[in-house]
């Protein structure tokens, strides 16, 4: 009881907002949800979680129903939209219905592990950074459960992109960080991409605007339910995408 007590210490009065885009995730979400809780609940810092659905056939809103029951409205806010619309307005349209004056932004398929948070948020407080991005790529970060045809995607589009944009971080395409809100209110004003090119856009415009931004090693592990929605068109987009922010930064 003693060890409980001294690690709620640790709640720093700050809320933290969790934005959970979903689609499709029926299987994942209960335990992804339970470990936000686990984690949040451990660290003794104050936090909700949005669930952002946009029109799952295989259930996926009414499953984020029973655990808003049974973790209560107070901390499972349900935001849902009619159909897919893509994961840089699953953001700007959480955004708006947070509360907290930290946003974290997270895949819901369990790829991103609930343990690295008290992590992010130390890292935060060191050095009060705008924002701090999970890495694969630097300390002990890795990919877990990739074939190497993935892996070699993932190198080579990280590597490209330091080489054409310089963007003064180490992993560009990953999509578990910790913003300040006003910092992540600005930058999504500011950018114009859609889908997994817009993660890369909110490190390019926050390099531009001068925001700090520290890192912490993470290990990424593929989704155990469901498939992957990385496919050709993805890859097509983020080389287009790509382009432009090479003309246009």
């Amino acid at each position: 009881m003693a060890s409980r007590t001294s690690t709620r210490s640790r709640g720093d009065g700050e809320k933290y907002s969790v934005l959970l885009p979903t689609y499709n995730e029926r299987e994942n979400l209960p335990l992804i949800v339970w470990l936000l809780v686990k984690y949040f609940g451990e660290s003794g810092y104050d936090y909700e979680i949005i669930v952002i659905d946009d029109g799952s056939p295989d259930g996926t809103l009414e499953v984020a129903e029973q655990l808003q029951k049974i973790y209560g409205e107070d901390k499972i806010f349900l935001r849902p939209r009619a159909k897919k619309l893509g994961l840089g307005t699953a953001y700007i349209h959480g955004i708006k219905h947070a509360t907290g004056s930290f946003i974290f932004i997270m895949d819901a398929d369990l790829s991103h592990h609930p343990k690295f948070i008290p992590e992010f948020i130390e890292k935060q407080k060191e050095g009060d950074y705008d924002l701090v991005s999970g890495t694969r790529y630097q300390g002990d970060g890795g990919v877990y459960g990739w074939d190497l045809r993935r892996k070699l995607i993932s190198r080579g589009a990280n590597f490209v992109t330091q080489v054409l944009l310089r963007p003064g971080a180490s992993d560009l395409t990953g999509s578990f960080r910790l913003y300040k809100r006003k910092v992540l209110e600005g930058l999504i004003e500011r950018c114009v991409s859609k889908g997994y090119v817009f993660q890369m856009e909110m490190i390019i415009r926050a390099r531009q605007l001068d925001y700090s931004i520290g890192e912490v090693p993470i290990s990424f592990v593929d989704r155990v339910y469901g498939e992957s929605k990385l496919g050709g068109n993805e890859i097509v987009s983020f080389l287009k995408g790509l382009l432009t922010l090479f003309a246009t930064t």
